[in-house]
């Protein structure tokens, strides 16, 4: 089985946006401070693009970009034996990137998903063309006998590919060592305008009108009127 077969069973592109900015918008009210967040979103990251994020503090990070091409994703664990940095110099596991379609090029050398050198910090990639056909991965090399994959492509991703709020409150309560209300959760998976008992059940010390300029910067629905 491929090291990246977790990664087949995500749904469509618009529902992994969708909960992409779900979960970007309940840690904006879990985590006041962006520089402790997990997960972010930005509906504004270039043109015509978007870019769900996640850092996780330890140097493990992934990035989604959504375009009118589709999606392209990447992945890094820095303890992953298909580091780039498993070899010197640094270079991408052997096929990690050669089936990449030509269109996502540029996100394979973008600059923000790469070290100062520019190697790309990469251990996961995969995408999803408008055209259809799923997520695909490159065909990577297996690893040479005696050397296990972490799993670093289901972990990295283990919130989005649960898909439910019991998977978000799960992780919440676990890295921001606080009780999480699933009703909460519920509706922002629903992405339901918010309201300040809503705010109040995930964060008492935060207000709705502190979330303004996370609300525009993740696109989230906001009340109308």
């Amino acid at each position: 089985m491929s090291a990246f077969e977790p990664i087949r069973g995500l749904p469509g592109v618009s529902v992994v946006r969708d909960l992409s900015r779900a979960m970007a918008m309940l840690d904006s009210i879990m985590s006041p401070d962006w520089e402790s967040r997990y997960f972010s979103f930005d509906s504004k990251w270039a043109e015509a693009e978007e870019m769900a994020s996640m850092r996780d503090g330890h140097g493990n990070d992934y990035s989604i970009v959504f375009s009118p091409a589709g999606a392209y994703a990447r992945g890094f664990d820095h303890e992953s034996p298909m580091s780039p940095y498993r070899v010197n110099p640094p270079a991408p596991w052997p096929g990690l990137f050669d089936s990449v379609p030509e269109v996502f090029h540029p996100h394979v050398r973008e600059p923000a998903f790469s070290d100062p050198v520019g190697v790309p910090r990469a251990t996961v990639c995969f995408w999803s063309e408008v055209a259809g056909g799923g997520w695909k991965t490159g065909a990577i090399e297996a690893p040479p006998a005696g050397v296990e994959d972490d799993g670093s492509a289901e972990w990295l991703f283990e919130v989005l590919l649960d898909g439910r709020p019991e998977g978000y409150q799960r992780f919440a309560e676990e890295y921001y060592e606080v009780p999480v209300d699933i009703e909460a959760v519920r509706h922002v998976y629903a992405l339901r305008p918010l309201t300040q008992s809503l705010v109040s059940a995930l964060n008492p010390e935060v207000a709705l009108a502190d979330l303004a300029e996370d609300l525009t910067e993740i696109g989230y629905p906001a009340q109308k009127g």
